[in-house]
């Protein structure tokens, strides 16, 4: 075994993981027409859509069992969800350990917009990067998704 291969596998068993993004957990964007948008998806695309847009579903490398999600969603052009960005556009990133990253964003003089908020499906919070994007953080709990059923985008 690699000493990268290694180091992910022990990283992957830590009881207390370092706080830090895991990968993405959405895609947000503006749209003029955001239910046309989604049909247009599906009919060339062949996503499976819902109220929301698409919720792609993938396998967590570390634990092949669990099943993750991604969401692709686009929103109204006038919708102040990414405030206060000017972009058309927001990512949301999968995180670990959010309470803590949000603690080391602070110490590094991060704008973090809001508090963290807790529902059943995972805690979000919201910041800014240099650039004046807004990035959405979220801790999931991916077996709400799971459990809720529905179809997914695979």
């Amino acid at each position: 075994m690699n000493d990268l291969s290694k180091e992910s596998k022990d990283q992957s068993a830590d009881k207390n993981p370092v706080p830090k993004v895991t990968g993405i957990g959405g895609i947000f964007f503006f749209s003029e027409d955001p239910e046309e948008t989604k049909k247009w998806y599906a009919t060339n695309l062949g996503l499976e859509v819902n109220e929301w847009g698409s919720s792609f579903e993938f396998r967590n490398a570390h634990q092949p069992d669990e099943i993750n999600y991604l969401q692709w969603s686009p929103f109204k052009q006038d919708s102040d969800y990414f405030s206060p960005s000017k972009k058309e556009f927001m990512v949301n990133c999968r995180v670990q350990q959010i309470e803590a990253l949000v603690e080391k964003l602070k110490a590094n003089g991060v704008t973090v917009v809001d508090e963290i908020t807790s529902y059943d499906y995972g805690k979000f919070v919201h910041l800014m990067d240099p650039d004046g994007n807004k990035i959405e953080l979220w801790e999931p709990v991916d077996r709400v998704f799971t459990e809720m059923g529905g179809k997914t985008t695979k």
